[in-house]
């Protein structure tokens, strides 16, 4: 690969950080640039043909539909709560629990968005949480850069486990076949055995690393958004924030090495609720001062409604019970639901197929609890219909960012195909690193998985197209394999706080699009953290055993 491929190769990922974060140029801007940028540089430098381009431009709007239709279910049930008079409701139950910003965001972004991540994944959590935040009073910049942020840690068994159940599975074959050199080295491991092997690798790490996030949240809350910038008013309550992180990294630490990847997340954040609310609620490693914005926000937040707390926090439980039923292997409605698909196979003549299954996604579920929701809260017509015009209004940024973003990612990962006789475009940058840094690969690992997400916009599919990557560079350098999958792992969590597709699905749900760039630039750090720290842990793992 000359200089000007690698210009080529990186440029999706130069286009998306100059206009986006750099330029500070809206997505409805910044994501049409780069897919035109990226679109001329792989016809004209990695010489792709231009029916392959075509066909993975159509490929990304056929998966943006499927994010676009989450996104639309995340809108319209915010909408339909602040209608119906429950989120008013929900924000004085909250108040009930603790008046201090701090704990509500731990229990909402960290351990709430832990639950949801594990039932649903696919950036649901952020869709969810941050419109809880916004309703509770938080400033929209930061109830969306938190939410990002919490969805970390529970990234790994995210949807019930595919991030590792599917991502590394289907990334360590070739075809239906486990590749050649992972069945050598597993030997008589079956698959199944290897992945929970690599499960408790990056659960130990994460054990040190995600424990901190809250931590990190409520630090960033009161610097960045607090009347006066200081990181102090978030370290003063930095017991109740480790104790929050261990209510969650340790039961999932256990569920992880009993069970296996599935259930960690959901259950971690189950079990975290039910320790730290009532926790909070006694004022438990607690200051004696609650921590609030401003006068302005505290005047603004007098609640005014007329449901009930247990009516009022109905659909949200529906939701999350839908969720887990929808995803259990052992209950037939998962079949019923995945047997209706959507999808394009061998879009124009290409070997490039793409399909989703509308009634299996998270955004299905939204409408079926917002239907419920109508009845129950007995919404008038009137209001129903303000409800579906102000957040059909609200989705055309969200149409134009996603429906660009996608197809410039599937462009980039679909560049194998090409003239050049290059690998894809992520798959020689990786090398290109690898061969670089050789015995610090362990440190540069978790920025591979990173990688993945950023670009793809999905730790499961980070997974799918580096873990072969992975395994092969620590085969090379005589590295213990299993920790170094679980590097890529831990990596993909981490740029899943920053991918462009997560930013503007979240960013879209509570009107700041636009902003997608200022939000990346506040979960920069947090990942950077995330990702040296899952290294340096990983690196020193390595060097001992």
């Amino acid at each position: 690969m000359n200089g000007l491929q690698l210009f080529a190769a990186l440029t999706p990922i130069l286009a998306v950080f100059i206009l986006l974060v750099l330029l500070r140029l809206p997505a409805t801007t910044a994501m049409p640039g780069s897919l035109l940028l990226t679109a001329i540089v792989a016809f004209f430098i990695w010489k792709i043909p231009v029916i392959q381009i075509v066909a993975a431009s159509m490929e990304g709007l056929i998966i943006a539909l499927s994010i676009i239709w989450i996104v639309f279910g995340a809108i319209l049930l915010l909408n339909t709560l602040r209608n119906s008079g429950a989120i008013d409701a929900i924000r004085a139950g909250f108040m009930g629990i603790s008046m201090d910003r701090r704990v509500q965001l731990i229990i909402i972004a960290w351990l709430f968005g832990a639950f949801i991540e594990g039932a649903a994944g696919f950036g649901t959590p952020a869709a969810i949480g941050a419109p809880l935040l916004v309703a509770l009073g938080f400033p929209p910049l930061s109830a969306v850069t938190m939410a990002l942020i919490a969805d970390s840690s529970p990234v790994s068994f995210g949807a019930v486990g595919t991030p590792i159940i599917v991502g590394v599975d289907q990334g360590l074959r070739q075809g239906p076949a486990i590749a050649d050199q992972v069945a050598t080295s597993i030997g008589s491991q079956s698959m199944g055995e290897y992945l929970q092997a690599i499960t408790q690798s990056a659960v130990m790490i994460d054990l040190f690393v995600g424990t901190l996030i809250p931590l990190i949240l409520v630090m960033m809350l009161t610097r960045f958004f607090g009347e006066n910038h200081s990181w102090k008013e978030g370290l003063s309550i930095w017991k109740f924030a480790l104790f929050a992180g261990f209510s969650f990294t340790v039961p999932a630490f256990i569920v992880a090495t009993l069970l296996g990847p599935e259930f960690p997340s959901i259950i971690g954040g189950l079990v975290g609720l039910s320790i730290v609310i009532p926790a909070a609620k006694r004022g438990f490693l607690l200051p004696d001062e609650p921590w609030d914005f401003n006068r302005v926000n505290q005047t603004n937040l007098k609640p005014h409604h007329s449901l009930s707390l247990g009516v009022a926090w109905i659909p949200y439980l529906l939701v999350a019970i839908l969720l887990v039923l929808t995803r259990l292997d052992f209950l037939p409605i998962k079949g019923w639901l995945r047997s209706v698909k959507i999808g394009w196979q061998d879009i124009l003549g290409t070997e490039i197929s793409t399909s989703f299954e509308p009634l299996y996604l998270p955004g299905t579920i939204f409408i079926v609890v917002i239907v419920v929701t109508i009845f129950l809260h007995k919404m008038t017509r009137t209001a129903v219909k303000n409800t579906m015009m102000d957040s059909i209004k609200t989705m055309v940024g969200t149409v134009i960012a996603l429906g660009t973003a996608v197809p410039m990612v599937r462009i980039f990962i679909n560049s194998g195909i090409n003239g050049s006789n290059l690998l894809s475009m992520p798959m020689e940058l990786a090398t290109l690193v690898a061969n670089a840094v050789g015995d610090a690969w362990p440190l540069v690992a978790p920025f591979i998985g990173a990688l993945g997400s950023f670009i793809s916009g999905s730790a499961t599919f980070s997974n799918m197209m580096f873990s072969l990557f992975q395994f092969s560079v620590a085969d090379q350098l005589q590295m213990n394999e299993q920790l170094v999958l679980s590097l890529q792992v831990l990596g993909a969590n981490a740029g899943n706080m920053i991918c462009v597709l997560n930013v503007v699905a979240a960013a879209s749900v509570v009107g700041m699009v636009g902003k997608e760039g200022t939000i990346i630039r506040m979960t920069m750090g947090p990942m950077l953290f995330y990702a040296v720290a899952s290294g340096a842990l990983g690196w020193i793992a390595i060097m001992v055993f």
